[in-house]
């Protein structure tokens, strides 16, 4: 494939992948989407690959969907354009060589909940997560519902998705969500070598224990999670709550979801 919208470079065992649109923060594009899951799987493939790095060009790592797309009906939760599917990347990534997300900045709704597949994520000084489903006037998706309680805890996991703010990598780092914090010039760097890290081992080991702590979380109870999430997101996006997100994102304001007749 053509890469359009990633940018890739393998050193030595580890292969860094960088989402590539830095004018829209990387939200994700069905093409980019495309991109990706093809080169982690390609690099799955790939015997002089041992592990794999996710980071994002410019300020943000993934700012979320790309949500001029669900004005286009090509946005997640309508008919994706896009021979790749979102839930394709929870296949994909599972069960792929080992995925580092270096986030580098911000890092929002499908651009934390695609971290939650990956194996390990270490951010930026700069970067900034949150599960900012509700202010975009939707609900958590993708497994978010399951694997965020898993990762920081349940406690953690409903502050974060009923607040919808802004985490800073400090406030991630405390609760678990991810495990370093670098300085921002040094954030692929040290994400390199911990990938380094994890590539000298055994091939078949890294799989095997990737196989055995999925197998905690692959069983019919995330399966059912996530077919509950699609009904409520798609409930959510026929609410007023959602046109009148898409809307302030367009006009560049915050949304204001109690107008009348709209709770």
């Amino acid at each position: 494939m053509t890469h359009q919208m990633i940018v890739t470079e393998q050193r030595g065992r580890v292969g860094l992948v960088t989402m590539n649109r830095p004018e829209t923060l990387n939200a994700m594009h069905p093409r980019m989407l495309e991109e990706l899951y093809s080169q982690v799987q390609d690099w799955s493939r790939d015997n002089s690959i041992g592990a794999i790095v996710v980071t994002g060009a410019g300020k943000g790592f993934c700012a979320g969907a790309d949500v001029s797309g669900w004005a286009r009906n090509t946005g997640p939760g309508t008919d994706e354009r896009s021979p790749v599917s979102y839930e394709d990347w929870i296949t994909v990534a599972s069960e792929s060589k080992p995925i580092i997300a270096a986030i580098n900045g911000a890092a929002v709704g499908w651009g934390l909940t695609m971290t939650l597949i990956c194996d390990v994520r270490v951010a930026s000084d700069r970067a900034r997560l949150s599960a900012r489903f509700l202010r975009a006037g939707v609900t958590p998706e993708l497994g978010s519902s399951v694997m965020l309680p898993k990762i920081v805890g349940w406690g953690h996991a409903m502050e974060m998705m009923l607040s919808a703010r802004l985490y800073s990598a400090e406030e991630s780092l405390k609760i678990g969500l991810v495990t370093h914090v670098y300085p921002h010039d040094q954030l692929i760097d040290e994400a390199v070598k911990l990938a380094e890290e994890i590539a000298f081992n055994p091939t078949k080991g890294l799989a095997a224990v990737k196989r055995l702590l999925w197998a905690t979380v692959k069983d019919p109870a995330f399966v059912e999670a996530r077919e509950r999430e699609t009904v409520e997101f798609q409930a959510a996006m026929q609410r007023p709550t959602f046109k009148e997100a898409n809307q302030a994102f367009m006009e560049k304001r915050l949304p204001d979801f109690h107008q009348t007749g709209m709770d």
